[in-house]
């Protein structure tokens, strides 16, 4: 009989193994800078804006505290914590919570997912690498969860 204690560990096991198969994660480096996330952060307000849409955007260090954050006029209040909670799994598991979205659209073993202390399986998520370091990630939410990614991508694409 598995416990309520071991079940997590098993749920992670599980879903390191179906991970690893990807490329590597790159290591964690130091925290942004503050000019950097601002960067990334009006980057991905600017492709936000071009398509009109609203939207909340966080910008997190590599241990996943705030940074930076915007709303734009007119966002929903429930996208305020699920852009924080997406950039914060992008930190902590260092990729795209697209994949965890994926995983559980595969459904079977990638429902497991779902019971994963700490992640938002809903695309919008992205670790920021600066050198080939982690130094953070960003978090999109307010539209699709595809419309969240390409925003959260123009932020990803300030810091290269």
């Amino acid at each position: 009989m598995i416990t309520s204690r071991l079940l997590p560990v098993l749920v992670f096991a599980a879903l390191a193994s179906a991970v690893r198969a990807q490329a590597p994660a790159p290591d964690y480096g130091a925290p942004i800078p503050l000019a950097e996330a601002k960067r990334a952060l009006a980057a991905a307000q600017a492709e936000a804006v071009k398509n009109k849409w609203n939207v909340a955007i966080a910008i997190v260090d590599s241990g996943g505290h705030l940074v930076a954050y915007e709303r734009l006029d007119s966002t929903q209040y429930g996208s305020v914590d699920v852009a924080q909670e997406k950039a914060r799994t992008a930190a902590a598991f260092r990729r795209s919570t697209k994949i965890f979205q994926d995983s559980v659209a595969d459904g079977g073993e990638g429902l497991r997912t779902l019971k994963l202390p700490g992640a938002t399986p809903i695309e919008g998520g992205l670790p920021l690498v600066i050198g080939g370091k982690i130094v953070g990630a960003i978090g999109v939410s307010g539209v699709t969860s595809a419309q969240d990614g390409q925003i959260a991508a123009a932020g990803v694409a300030a810091l290269k």
